[in-house]
């Protein structure tokens, strides 16, 4: 170890690819990789350091249909799909034509991560944490979730052959809580919002040093999960970026890798550095980045939450100065919208895309609407919107608003009647 901010040995007893340090995103201290997640001189969060080498397309292009197409830009061993794993990744990039026509978009994409193997993007963040924490010796996989990380870890712990430990709040949707005890792990509901949950977590990781709490002490190695997101946008879409994305804000980590992705493939030369400008999207009753973002604030005060789209309710969201950092720096913005516009964009997408999102995709379709309503969405660039969750998840969100239009005697009269309305 040499000054404050420089890890001078590049070596490693960790086989973590191109990953070589952790480094403070305050004050650039570095350490040794392991697992941390607090910079020991500042109390900054940890993120990893790499020395990538040269990467081309056609590398990425002859990997696997999932995110170990990416393994050469992440924190896993290059031989990280001969271990069992969910293969999350290589989700549909669809042209939602229909839904640009409804918000006054000119080109419109629709990042579905909903075929993701548990639903959600979560299968991406917790497979880089699982191979990341075998490396690091860990031998049970564990969470604090709002719903959608309890259904990935359960599901990779089942896969890899390793225990789970999971821990949400008692009030979770009834069917994040079935998709997560079918795979038989630990579960535990916590009488208490989600920071309650996480501090839990945390004092429980410091007391069981072989539990590798994804989003706690191997969260630096779990986050760069989420560049797959940026990455796979930008392949499928002819290795270029979008003028614009949208993404849902929970802790904010997703959206400041999905930047971080972009920036990487700039600099590796993969794509051409164009602008780009990005989005965050909350729900009203849990909105402390937008808040903050509107006045003008680098601090984002934390809030409790109240709001349906629970997938999305940190009040004390740890990324939340990063975004604030993220979307200033490209012009863009953080909106946040009601729970009535969330269960309005729920039925907007589906109905315009045949695309059933949870209520954190409905956040995001209903944010993209306000954003250009408001003129901060230019609606002449391509965007991109990110969908994380499936709406089966949230059929609560929706269940008291929809249904058949009408209850019919087996009669072809009867249709008729309906159907003239």
């Amino acid at each position: 170890m040499t000054s404050v901010g420089v890890y001078d040995d590049t070596t490693t007893s960790y086989n973590l690819g191109p990953a070589r340090a952790l480094s403070c995103r305050e004050c650039g201290h570095q350490i040794p990789l392991a697992a941390e997640f607090a910079c020991a001189e500042c109390f900054g969060p940890l993120e990893v350091a790499y020395e990538f080498g040269t990467v081309t397309r056609a590398d990425i292009e002859a990997g696997p249909k999932s995110i170990w197409r990416y393994r050469r830009l992440l924190p896993v061993p290059s031989n990280v799909e001969e271990h069992p794993n969910t293969e999350p990744g290589l989700t549909r990039l669809v042209k939602a034509d229909r839904l640009a026509a409804a918000l006054g978009i000119r080109s419109l994409w629709v990042k579905d991560d909903t075929g993701n193997p548990t639903h959600s993007f979560k299968d991406r963040v917790v497979a880089v944490a699982l191979a990341a924490a075998r490396q690091l010796g860990f031998t049970v996989l564990a969470c604090p979730s709002t719903g959608n990380l309890a259904n990935a870890v359960a599901a990779a712990a089942a896969r890899a052959g390793w225990n789970s430990v999971v821990l949400i709040p008692a009030s979770l949707e009834r069917a994040k809580v079935l998709t997560t005890a079918v795979y038989d792990g630990t579960l535990i509901a916590v009488d208490g919002n989600y920071d309650d949950v996480n501090r839990l977590a945390t004092e429980l990781a410091a007391e069981h040093e072989d539990w590798a709490f994804v989003n706690v002490n191997v969260r630096p190695y779990y986050a760069e999960g989420s560049k797959t997101l940026g990455y796979e946008v930008a392949e499928q879409l002819g290795w270029r970026l979008p003028e614009q994305v949208v993404v849902p804000v929970a802790s904010g980590a997703q959206l400041t890798k999905v930047d971080k992705g972009f920036r990487e493939l700039g600099n590796l030369g993969l794509v051409e550095p164009t602008p780009y400008r990005v989005f965050g999207a909350q729900a009203t009753g849990c909105s402390p980045v937008a808040a903050a973002f509107k006045a003008g604030l680098d601090v984002v005060r934390p809030v409790k939450p109240d709001t349906i789209a629970r997938s999305l309710a940190i009040g004390a969201p740890a990324d939340g100065p990063y975004v604030l950092d993220a979307v200033r720096r490209t012009s863009g913005a953080v909106e946040d919208v009601s729970d009535d516009e969330v269960v309005a964009g729920i039925r907007l997408l589906a109905k315009t895309e045949g695309i059933f999102a949870e209520t954190a995709g409905g956040v995001t379709v209903a944010t993209a609407k306000k954003l250009v309503e408001t003129g901060q969405l230019d609606p002449d660039a391509e965007t991109v919107l990110l969908i994380t969750g499936d709406g089966l998840k949230t059929l609560d969100a929706v269940q008291d608003k929809i249904g058949p239009r009408a209850v019919v005697p087996p009669s072809t009269d009867a249709v008729r009647e309906v159907l003239a309305g």
